[in-house]
């Protein structure tokens, strides 16, 4: 509280300007103390949404809560149900072993990977596919959905990206809190140019659909969550594109190892001049069950440049080679000694039998449905399917978790575009999905 002083005297002006050093003094303490309180990065608070896959488990679980005795089918987030393949499971018993002992003992390894799975990833997944990628360009890491949101760091913060829509929300939920985008606004942020993935187009935009130049794109084929695939004539108009406007394409390639169709590409290396102008990113997780032990790896080719705001370029490699080595300490000896053994013959022929399988399950379902009247995409190439649902996404989703108790995955929490969709995962035993099937049929009838 300031005190007021009578003025007249010298003793009153004296009195008078001891009080107000004394209440500047204390102004400038409190001033001091109201900036001394922590601060967040406020970019967090512009997701406004839960993110999609918590709030389908917080309705998943009041749903359980409230009926007990209801068996659950869940049909709607990603993850593996299939035991790992026998050739894994005995490399990974093998590598605890080699732990057990000093000898063999391994400690920290390499930020990169160990040199025996990068090797065998850059013969197997590439070179014996006639692609160009050596072994240092290989980055072992705990998953792809880790480097999807990791990469960004390596480019400026003032960059324009653009994304499909539906998207897989880590592509835009973590360029939102590095400070990339504006506010949400209907479902959409500022700053970001959205490509609308439709029937329309086969779920699959060109670079004549961008509205706006774009310093990076995010690709992702077999798609997340649409299920589409893209064909080498529509991957190298992108190719094409970023080599013209110096961009970089981000391609993920999780579920490459679905692809049964002959002439799609696994890769984004498969077109003309795509070292030049992309990275790409692979998991475990799918092609071999990985969910839960956590291995994959992102290719930076050399060469590949960014540029400063002087216009120099600057290699890519290095740069994400120096991010790694900083804030990430490799994924584990053990897993990687079991995706190493995905590439052993017993290691191939036992993912490709589960994937069949999980195939066969995505066969099931969309015969169903189509059946039912439904428009399908997906479940050919990929593990997921796109299902129209002609309403909107969230009730659909409700509806089905209510009277079937079949968990998926609303279409509106992939983006705008999402809205009238449903994403089912194939991922189940063959008993889960058929009974779904049965249960589906009834309460859609």
């Amino acid at each position: 509280m300031r005190i007021k002083v009578r003025h007249g005297g010298k003793m009153d002006f004296a009195l008078a300007r001891a009080w107000r050093i004394w209440d500047n003094i204390r102004v400038t303490k409190q001033h001091k103390k109201e900036h001394q309180m922590i601060r967040v990065n406020e970019n967090y608070l512009k997701i406004q949404a839960s993110y999609l896959f918590t709030e389908i488990a917080h309705r998943v679980k009041a749903h359980q809560e409230a009926h007990p005795e209801a068996k659950i089918i869940r049909l709607g987030i990603g993850d593996v149900t299939e035991p790992l393949a026998p050739a894994v499971v005995e490399a990974m018993h093998r590598a605890v072993d080699d732990e057990a002992g000093r000898e063999r003992f391994c400690g920290y390894g390499p930020e990169q990977g160990y040199a025996f799975l990068r090797e065998a990833v850059a013969k197997n997944d590439f070179q014996d596919q006639g692609l160009d990628v050596a072994a240092d360009e290989v980055f072992v890491s705990d998953g792809a959905k880790c480097d999807c949101g990791n990469i960004q760091e390596l480019f400026g913060a003032d960059i324009k990206i653009a994304v499909g829509d539906p998207v897989y929300p880590v592509y835009v939920d973590t360029n939102v809190m590095a400070g990339r985008t504006g506010a949400n606004d209907g479902g959409r942020y500022a700053n970001l140019v959205y490509l609308d993935c439709t029937a329309a187009n086969g779920y699959v935009p060109s670079p004549a659909d961008l509205a706006e130049p774009v310093d990076v794109v995010y690709l992702c084929y077999p798609n997340n969550p649409t299920g589409a695939v893209a064909t080498l004539e529509q991957l190298q108009a992108w190719v094409d594109w970023a080599r013209t406007n110096k961009a970089v394409i981000l391609f993920d390639a999780a579920y490459e190892a679905f692809i049964r169709t002959p002439g799609i590409p696994r890769s984004i290396y498969a077109c003309k001049g795509a070292r030049e102008c992309a990275i790409e990113f692979r998991s475990y997780s799918k092609t071999a069950g990985f969910t839960g032990v956590r291995c994959g790896y992102t290719v930076v080719p050399k060469g590949l440049v960014g540029y400063t705001a002087a216009g120099e370029p600057v290699e890519l490699r290095p740069l994400w080679t120096r991010r790694q080595t900083t804030k990430f300490n490799g994924a584990s000896y053990i897993s990687q000694r079991g995706a190493e053994a995905v590439y052993s013959p017993e290691g191939k022929a036992q993912t490709k039998a589960t994937i069949d399988f999980y195939l066969e399950n995505a066969k099931i379902v969309k015969d169903a449905l189509v059946k039912l009247g439904y428009d399908v995409t997906g479940g050919v190439n990929s593990p997921y399917l796109w299902v129209n649902v002609k309403g909107d996404s969230w009730e659909f989703f409700d509806r089905l978790l209510k009277n079937a108790n079949v968990v998926t995955t609303p279409g509106a929490g992939f983006g705008r575009a999402g809205q009238g969709y449903i994403r089912i995962s194939a991922f189940n035993s063959r008993a889960n999905v058929e009974e779904a099937v049965d249960r589906l049929s009834k309460v859609l009838a």
